[in-house]
């Protein structure tokens, strides 16, 4: 190729000034120009040191980003939810209710050796430490990777993190906000604030959130009294409780007490117990069993439901309100004593009912209450075999007629003066039963006495009295003839109260379950306890506990409790329900017995229940009373010695024997007399004659007259 007459010859320089030029302007000389062989592959220094220094930036810049990007969440709303907590009288805990098991408590409620176990066992630079540890995060990351268990990666504050505002999912993306949300929490909230919501959160086993719950769990104790050792143990269980419950297993036992004593060891290596303190505990603090703590089996649902119905009336709080969580209810039920009687219910029962052989001893039904006649408290109920299959509570219930035991309240109202504004007229002056004869008519059940009574002084002075006494006037049954001999259908909870005011001296006080409630530690208001009233005179009470005193002496209660009064239903009482009241100053106990077959709208008949010896049930109700008040044996009433006759009155003189008994052919002829004119105020409703029978004893209502008792209305404590 010829070359241009134009173009200038190049130099050598020239060639060498272009191969500079072009190396110059290669940003970052790899492969190296101008290396041959294994030089050309090895980068620089320079490359070296510029590449370390854009990782970094790079890596800097991503923090800062993320850092940035990432914000502190809401709390979930699960961390917050609380249990409502009941306790027995003595302060000890009942149960605890709700979706979680959680009570919150302040860190100062929780003891240094439980912070010092846990911090020892769980992260023992966590008053130091940033709030993660880049190890323990690596660490973490390789597990995830394979597979295993991420545990034991984490700081106290990262597992606080993760509790209070993430999941427990295990992906690289929650890891990653755990450890920036970490940070944040660290430079936010001190390290004691950490620790209690830590301590408040985590999952001890045992249906426990929280070491409050779970010092119950395990021990039956607030956490405040945990000591060192015990404090540990429970510190071993954040490892995981179905590897360190010791009641699992065998294996688990090992594992626990291997744990436990490494963790007290632990304290001493990192400053946090003294050698000589750690050889105090050589002996693993063994935990009660396991139990499910928010069971409302048993009795335990009645007593939740009565107290919260009494909180509802008291403070207006609802049942959604409760639901919120959080309150700390304290009950005025003492645990020995419902235990007591839902033993002696249960031991009664099952020694004189057959259900599987006898058909009449099917759908027997038992209620009962206690009450403290100084102030009302409800010390004990029995409201059915278990409130988790038996929905309807037997003690707090209406539908079931009291008979006889309703009859005390007539004389009341006798010995208390009461007389109608518009008195009852009648063919002929009926005078009043005498003593003797209303004494006697309680230990046979004989209704006559009664009957003639109530057409003496009128029927709405006895139905104020039982109301002013502590029964409900939603209760009160029609004011007819039968009325004084107990048509009426109070719970069982009402009647212990109302025989509570005669053992009180004629001062009445409503029956209450709640002595005291907290919430987030502040009290809730409404709970104060009303002052007495006065029912009646204190002599009248004084007179019928001294006649119930003399039936308990004739009856035998007396050889179980001396001193006692009590009253029965018994074999002229013809409804559908069996009753006994014991009392004395100190308790007043109403136990009732009925047939009630689930879905049906009218009681079972009792005849024959418990056999042809148990006088239609009405056995059982004192055998009950007994077991409970301490008596082993069978105890039985005597139910036909009579008691020494008053002296004749004038009416007897003119005719009308006042103090005959009820076997006196003159005084079923009176008990028989028709009236002419009736009280305005009383109403008729259908059903067997008002008229007492001709042998002298008064009728009383059947079981078609009575309502179910799982249908009717449940009576409070507090009002109607």
């Amino acid at each position: 190729m010829r070359k241009s007459p134009w173009q200038k010859p190049s130099s050598p320089s020239a060639g060498k000034h272009r191969a500079a030029d072009s190396r110059r302007r290669r940003l970052i000389d790899y492969p190296r120009q101008g290396r041959t062989g294994l030089r050309r592959w090895l980068p620089s220094w320079r490359l070296l040191l510029g590449g370390f220094l854009l990782s970094v930036g790079s890596l800097c810049g991503l923090f800062a980003y993320v850092y940035a990007q990432v914000g502190i969440p809401d709390e979930n709303a699960a961390v917050r939810q609380e249990a409502n907590v009941y306790y027995w009288a003595d302060g000890s805990q009942m149960v605890a209710v709700g979706a979680v098991n959680r009570q919150i408590v302040p860190l100062s409620q929780i003891p240094a050796s439980l912070r010092n176990a846990v911090v020892a066992a769980e992260n023992a630079s966590f008053y130091s430490d940033p709030g993660v540890s880049l190890t323990g995060e690596l660490r973490a990351v390789v597990n995830m990777a394979k597979g295993e268990d991420v545990q034991g990666g984490s700081t106290i504050t990262q597992q606080y993190v993760k509790n209070t505002y993430l999941s427990q999912e295990q992906t690289y993306t929650r890891k990653v906000k755990e450890f920036f949300i970490a940070l944040k929490v660290s430079r936010t909230k001190s390290k004691d604030m950490i620790l209690q919501g830590y301590l408040n959160n985590s999952w001890f086993g045992r249906q426990a959130y929280g070491i409050q719950a779970a010092a119950y769990a395990y021990y039956g104790i607030p956490a405040k009294d945990l000591d060192p050792s015990q404090a540990a143990m429970l510190a071993s269980t954040l490892k995981g409780s179905e590897q360190y419950d010791p009641s699992l297993s065998a294996a688990n036992h090992a594992r626990a007490v291997a744990r436990w004593s490494w963790i007290l060891d632990r304290e001493v290596a990192v400053g946090r117990m003294t050698p000589a303190e750690r050889a105090t505990y050589r002996t693993f603090p063994e935990p009660k069993k396991a139990s499910v703590a928010t069971s409302l089996a048993g009795q335990t649902g009645y007593l939740v439901n009565v107290a919260n119905a009494y909180i509802g009336k008291r403070t207006g709080l609802t049942d959604r309100d409760l639901a919120r969580g959080g309150y700390r209810i304290h009950t005025t039920f003492e645990k020995d004593k419902v235990r007591r009687l839902q033993q002696a219910v249960k031991e009664v029962t099952s020694r004189g009912l057959d259900p599987k052989n006898r058909s009449t001893d099917r759908y027997v039904e038992v209620g009962a209450a206690a009450v403290r006649p100084e102030d009302g408290a409800l010390l004990a109920l029995y409201g059915g075999s278990d409130a988790t299959k038996h929905f309807t509570d037997n003690a707090d219930t209406a539908g079931v007629a009291a008979g006889s035991v309703f009859k005390p309240f007539a004389l009341a109202a006798f010995l208390d003066g009461e007389r109608p504004a518009r008195p009852i007229q009648y063919s002929g002056y009926t005078p009043p039963p005498g003593l003797a004869d209303m004494r006697n008519a309680l230990v046979t059940s004989a209704h006559a006495p009664f009957v003639q009574l109530g057409k003496a002084i009128g029927w709405v002075p006895i139905r104020n009295t039982a109301v002013k006494a502590g029964l409900l006037k939603s209760s009160m049954a029609p004011l007819e003839q039968t009325f004084p001999i107990g048509t009426s259908t109070p719970s069982a909870i009402r009647v212990a109260d109302a025989y509570a005011t005669f053992a009180n001296a004629g001062e009445q006080n409503d029956p209450y379950s709640v002595s005291r409630m907290l919430r987030h530690g502040k009290p809730v208001g409404g709970l104060d306890r009303p002052r007495p009233r006065v029912a009646f005179k204190a002599e009248v009470a004084e007179k019928v506990t001294r006649v119930l005193q003399d039936v308990a002496l004739q009856n035998g209660t007396q050889s179980i409790v001396p001193g006692s009064a009590s009253v029965a239903t018994g074999a002229d009482d013809l409804t559908k329900s069996a009753w006994f009241v014991g009392y004395t100053k100190e308790l007043s106990t109403a136990i009732t017995l009925f047939r009630n077959k689930p879905g049906q709208g009218r009681l079972l008949p009792l005849s024959d229940v418990g056999g042809a010896d148990s006088i239609r049930g009405n056995v059982f109700p004192p055998r009950i009373w007994a077991r409970f008040m301490g008596f082993t044996g069978t105890f039985d009433l005597n139910r036909t010695k009579p008691a020494e006759p008053d002296p004749p009155t004038q009416s007897s003189e003119q005719g009308e024997d006042a103090s005959a008994t009820d076997e006196k052919p003159e005084q079923g002829a009176e008990a028989s007399s028709t009236p002419k004119v009736v009280n305005p105020t009383a109403t008729d409703r259908p059903g067997p004659s008002k008229e007492p029978m001709a042998n002298g004893r008064g009728s009383s209502t059947t079981s078609d007259e009575q309502p179910n008792a799982s249908q009717s209305q449940s009576q409070s404590q507090d009002g109607e």
